[in-house]
């Protein structure tokens, strides 16, 4: 969609307010003949070089075949290899940045993907080889592709229903499952009842509501923080576990009035529950003891965030955030590992910014200008379809989310929804009212709503740059456009997105 046809807002200084089936097969299959234990799934992805026979579930390809396969350069090629054995992608604004495609695309040069932390309120669009969307929600991204490992982290909570779901939905797309997820005996159960909980939390809110996406997070991690959930390894003792989700309940009707409980429905969830736990027990791992295993053992292990450090529940816009830790701490606390292994970080940021539900929003776009592109960007969200608001980006976040997590790169997403612009904005410095400039992103939400927001204005390219592969082929207002935001935030930008394509990706 053009967009160049309204100047969005030129202003060099704005003030912006904030307004927002595998049941039978998974036993007969890999994980089944692994008996639970570890070091004999590791054992076998070593295998698959020596006999081609045996269903493992990773390696990486040889070079010729991912040039084929997925178009990527030699030099993109070195420079995903790089990479060290354990690194992340994570998310640099509130959520929605591209984090998916970026894994998708660099699973196939790791043994393991892993979720660290959230759960299906993360929705990770992402496409196959012959272009076929897929919307991922607690699966890893990196499933598309056949060897890989999916790790559901201790960090993660986990709605079996929904999880089933979208197995199913991958096996009957011709994605096997089969073998390939693990989820940690530590994760704790995210109930159907959590999600009425999350609606009903909301509505008491009112006019103060966070906006979630009522995927039940917040409270699943409440009952985790007050030692009153459920977690993964539970199902395997049917004995206590109607004892614990009574508790569960009987609290959340004690909280809440406007929810109903009563015998049939914990007997009901029981019997429920029992034939989930048939099912998830070949899924069922010490993630905790298999990671740190891979990692003795040399394995890759890439760690995929959900939502974004906008939104992480320290370092976020609170009470305006997610209830779990998507910054780069996250990452040992959500899988068991130590900091001293992590090593490189990627940060997805927009070439813009978007944020869905309410919160501070600095570089906002409101009316016509905003309504555009959103359209051009098509963003509406993949867990909730809202419309996502939408804005100039952030330099000062960006730099503060940089700051957090310690990215030694970053990936630059939907530069091509610029494309029609006359002109773009950049939010390069924060002012208090009185015009003094501001060192750091605010905690303070008042401020966040009084503060003005300077702007840098750059030329656009108004110009298709979609099918281009070679960055030194960007038109030079495209060029100077990155390679500003690496000046200003001081971050190399080592990948461009420029379509939702796997192929549609510059690697500079």
């Amino acid at each position: 969609m053009n967009i160049s046809m309204l100047r969005l807002d030129s202003n060099p200084i704005t003030t912006a307010t904030s307004p927002a089936t595998a049941t039978a097969n998974h036993r007969s299959g890999i994980l089944g003949c692994y008996n639970g234990t570890y070091s004999c799934r590791l054992n076998q992805l070593q295998q698959r070089k020596k006999n081609p026979s045996i269903i493992v579930c990773s390696t990486t390809k040889p070079l010729a075949s991912v040039v084929d396969r997925h178009g990527v350069s030699e030099s993109g090629l070195s420079r995903i290899e790089s990479l060290s054995q354990v690194s992340g992608v994570l998310g640099c604004q509130w959520g929605d940045e591209g984090k998916g495609k970026l894994v998708d695309i660099l699973a196939k040069h790791f043994d393991i993907v892993a979720r660290c932390q959230g759960g299906a309120n993360a929705g990770h669009t992402i496409y196959n080889s012959e272009g076929k969307k897929f919307a991922l929600h607690l699966v890893p991204s990196g499933i598309l592709n056949e060897e890989t490992v999916c790790v559901i982290g201790n960090g993660v909570v986990v709605h079996l229903p929904g999880l089933f779901k979208e197995i199913d939905g991958l096996e009957s797309n011709g994605v096997s499952c089969q073998g390939r997820i693990l989820v940690s005996d530590r994760a704790h159960l995210l109930f159907d009842f959590h999600q009425e909980i999350d609606g009903l939390r909301e509505a008491e809110l009112a006019k103060s509501f966070i906006g979630t996406t009522k995927r039940g997070i917040g409270p699943c991690y409440s009952s985790k923080v007050i030692r009153n959930g459920i977690r993964v390894s539970d199902l395997r003792h049917m004995d206590t576990f109607p004892q614990k989700l009574d508790r569960l309940l009987s609290d959340a009707a004690a909280r809440f009035p406007g929810f109903k409980y009563g015998p049939d429905m914990l007997r009901e969830e029981v019997e429920r529950y029992k034939k989930f736990a048939e099912r998830l027990e070949p899924f069922i791992t010490d993630t905790v003891h298999f990671m740190n295993d891979a990692i003795s053992q040399k394995k890759k292990i890439l760690v995929e965030g959900g939502q974004a450090t906008m939104l992480d529940i320290d370092f976020g816009t609170y009470p305006f955030v997610t209830s779990s830790s998507p910054s780069a701490g996250g990452i040992c606390t959500g899988l068991g590992i130590a900091p001293r292994v992590v090593g490189d970080l990627v940060g997805v940021v927009k070439a813009y910014t978007t944020r869905v539900g309410s919160g501070p929003f600095p570089t906002e776009i409101m009316g016509k200008g905003g309504d555009l592109l959103r359209f051009a960007g098509q963003e509406f969200g993949t867990t909730t379809g809202r419309p996502r608001r939408c804005g100039w980006l952030d330099i000062v976040a960006l730099r503060y989310c940089c700051q957090i997590n310690g990215f030694a790169s970053l990936n630059l997403t939907k530069l091509d929804v610029l494309s029609d612009l006359s002109e773009i904005q950049l939010g390069v410095t924060y002012r208090h009212p009185d015009g003094s400039i501001l060192n750091s992103f605010p905690s303070d939400l008042r401020l966040l709503e009084q503060l003005k927001v300077e702007y840098e204005v750059l030329p656009g390219w108004q110009s298709d740059i979609s099918s281009i592969r070679k960055y030194s082929d960007l038109p030079k207002s495209a060029r100077e456009y990155v390679e500003r935001i690496e000046e200003l935030v001081g971050v190399p930008i080592h990948y461009i997105g420029i379509g939702p394509g796997r192929d549609a990706l510059i690697y500079k």
